[in-house]
């Protein structure tokens, strides 16, 4: 018997809209029930009481982005002193403290404290992500799902997790609210319409200098039409893809796979 939550049915927001959307539990007799959790994210909760060898969630969604580049006025940018202040503090009072997993460090806080001064916080947060890209690898298998932006920062390696809960860190050192985004890439730009390929299951982050502003540190550039958003949160514990309890059996095993179409 198993409970589960799943996180796999992209957003609708400013810059995409969920056109049609269905998740698919196997074996059948799972009862699926759904509701958006704190952070807005829609989530799948379903029971399977009946025991099962197996279990396979089948999610299915078609999505239109339509991402434009958001360039920010000067007279727009939010000023340091506008962060410190008290109406931003509580507005952004989710997105400020660090977590366990976005805490960078006494070195990162040092090395980055730098990037504050001269410049104001849209120009600060570019020179955080200017700095990662050299000093960051993006290599598998050397960190875990509980690695934290400390350890990621002293193996200079890490995946798309790793490198958005650094660049968060940093950030928020800084007083800059950021956020943690989980969704989905589609690796190839030249892929046919029609043409199914490989997709990836992928993270990034987003900050605010007076404007959302979107950011995916592992292909170090802005977040294009590619990617598609599934939820937000402080870090990685917020948004799972899917996380559950099971009882009885002698264990078990996980196998993801994304597939990624452009019908249009």
């Amino acid at each position: 018997m198993s409970y589960n939550e799943a996180r796999m049915t992209p957003v609708t927001d400013s810059q995409q809209v969920v056109l049609e959307s269905t998740l698919k539990v196997s074996p059948a007799g799972a009862v699926l029930s759904s509701y958006r959790d704190y952070w807005g994210t829609r989530v799948t909760a379903f029971d399977m009481q009946i025991p099962h060898d197996f279990l396979e969630v089948r999610a299915v969604t078609t999505v239109e982005v339509h991402r434009s580049e958001r360039v920010l006025p000067e007279e727009a940018i939010t000023s340091w002193d506008h962060l410190a202040g008290e109406p931003a503090l509580n507005e952004f009072s989710d997105w400020l403290p660090q977590t366990l997993l976005s805490e960078p460090g006494d070195e990162v806080r040092k090395l980055v404290g730098a990037f504050a001064e001269g410049r104001n916080p849209h120009e600060a947060a570019h020179a955080v992500m200017a700095w990662m890209k050299g000093e960051m690898q993006y290599v598998k298998g050397v960190t875990g799902v509980q690695s934290n932006a400390g350890e990621v920062w002293n193996h200079r390696q890490g995946v798309c997790q790793d490198l958005a809960h650094l660049g968060i860190g940093a950030l928020r050192s800084l007083g800059i609210p950021a956020r943690y985004v989980s969704g989905y890439l589609h690796p190839r730009p030249d892929a046919a319409v029609g043409e199914t390929v490989a997709g990836q299951s992928h993270a990034w982050l987003e900050w605010w200098d007076g404007q959302w502003q979107s950011w995916d540190p592992t292909n170090v550039g802005p977040v294009g039409d590619f990617h598609v958003s599934v939820a937000r949160g402080r870090d990685y514990r917020d948004v799972p893809p899917l996380k559950g309890i099971l009882s009885g059996g002698g264990g078990s095993k996980l196998s993801v796979e994304v597939d990624v179409t452009r019908i249009g």
